[in-house]
């Protein structure tokens, strides 16, 4: 018998990571549940991203009406993304 030590998603390759993270801004918010899960799909690599938490900086908010909320290429996109669509939005 085995035993499944983690039900997380499969690691995105780094690469991927860093490059969404370069063409890209994630706005979360502190206590925000969507944004963990958001957050939790990169794993260890969630580093790499741009993230803007709009509890302690509102002033960077302005535009954002809930979060998560991506802004790629100047397009604001609102709700949890999969890897996929973030790899499709920033041509990673």
């Amino acid at each position: 018998s085995y035993f499944v030590l983690s039900k997380n998603h499969p690691e995105t390759p780094e690469e991927i990571v860093k490059c969404i993270g370069e063409n890209s801004v994630l706005y979360v918010q502190l206590g925000c549940s969507h944004c963990k899960t958001q957050e939790d799909m990169f794993g260890k690599n969630l580093k790499y991203l741009e993230i803007i938490d709009c509890w302690f900086e509102k002033e960077k908010c302005e535009n954002i009406s809930g979060t998560p909320t991506w802004k790629i290429k100047g397009e604001y996109y609102k709700g949890v993304q999969s890897i996929k669509k973030l790899q499709e939005l920033t041509g990673c």
